[in-house]
Parts: C-alpha cells; structure tokens; sequence
C-alpha cells in the first residue's frame, strides 16, 4: 500500500511556529510575498494555521512545514510533516 502523502496532491505550507500551548496542536504562522496588482510594491501578507502535532516534537519559533489533512477538529485541518530548526 501507499504511503498516505503519494496517495494525491496536498497542500504544503511552510511557517513558524507560534504556540504550542494546547496538546498536540500547534498554531502555524505562514507569510506569503505578493506583487500588488496596482501599486507594483511587493506586500507580505500573513494568516495562522492550526495543525496536529501528534508527538508534541515542534516548539514555539521552530520552522515547519505542514501539509493538508483530514478535519481533525474545528480548526485543525493540517498537520505536520517535517520540523527545521
């Protein structure tokens, strides 16, 4: 059988950790750069994502990488993959 990530194309993010306060689940800030359609200026535009950390290995201010998952709560629906320090 597969591995679960080949099984079909999911979104990969990558960000930093901002809290790991809550059990398993860690609050990922991710920061995408854009050309504004107008202006022409360059804008960083930031949103949170929060993911399952089944180990509890990622701390607050390490770099990850999370991947799209099943809803494993309201707000959860990442998890992670990969910690970088």
């Amino acid at each position: 059988m597969e591995k679960q990530a080949e099984k079909k194309f999911r979104r990969k993010l990558s960000g930093i950790v901002t809290s790991d306060k809550g059990d398993k689940t860690i609050v990922v800030k991710v920061e995408t750069r854009f050309k504004h359609p107008k202006y022409s200026k360059y804008v960083t535009k930031s949103k949170k994502y929060h993911a399952h950390d089944e180990k509890n290995e990622a701390a607050s201010g390490s770099a990850v990488t999370i991947i799209e998952s099943k809803p494993y709560s309201k707000l959860k629906k990442w998890e992670l993959l990969s910690v970088r320090n």
